[in-house]
């Protein structure tokens, strides 16, 4: 991909929008806002508060570092900073959508996960001979996971099996590095015992 509007175009289309955060957040900041209009507006009315009222909650802020103890004000403090840190993170970080672009020159390809992993089962399957159930794949944004379970006496190498996911994988030409973990699932042996 060599054109700014392809590289764009796949960033959409591999990446989410942090919409929903966005939105949660907005709302409880509106809320916050909401509930501290309606509570000025109800002291300034003479009327009792819903909550706290404004000259409550300031006495109670400057009262809190020496009527509560230590450790409660501590621990609100760590949560209010965690609460802060995962929307920080939230803002900074893309999202993912389980999508992964392919280099294919001067095109965009993007292919679902999904589809990638239904290929590459169907191609290990072919591959090692065993019926197509009895392999598993998932595929994620850096790894790819495989679990093949062949049935008992049936020979099987892990190495093998790695390889053949591995060289498929190059053949697709994903855009990044994954990790490729092979598990060999052996049925364990069981005799019925008379």
């Amino acid at each position: 991909m060599t054109t700014p509007v392809l590289r764009r175009v796949v960033r959409r289309e591999t990446h989410s929008p942090r919409t929903v955060a966005t939105f949660v957040a907005v709302v409880l900041l509106i809320l916050a806002l909401a509930l501290i209009g309606v509570e000025i507006v109800l002291s300034l009315a003479a009327q009792p508060a819903l909550l706290l009222g404004p000259a409550a909650a300031g006495g109670w802020l400057v009262g809190l570092p020496t009527a509560q103890p230590a450790g409660l004000v501590i621990g609100g403090s760590v949560v209010l900073a965690l609460i802060g840190l995962v929307f920080i993170v939230l803002a900074v970080t893309p999202g993912r959508l389980s999508k992964h672009a392919l280099q294919a020159g001067d095109r965009a390809v993007v292919v679902d996960n999904g589809v990638i992993a239904s290929a590459l089962a169907q191609h290990l399957s072919e591959e090692t001979g065993l019926a197509r159930e009895n392999v598993t794949v998932g595929v994620g944004h850096r790894s790819v996971d495989v679990t093949v379970r062949p049935g008992a006496g049936i020979p099987l190498e892990r190495s093998a099996v790695q390889a053949a996911a591995e060289a498929r994988l190059t053949h697709y030409r994903l855009d990044g590095r994954v990790r490729t973990r092979v598990r060999i699932e052996r049925p364990a042996d069981t005799e019925d015992e008379l």
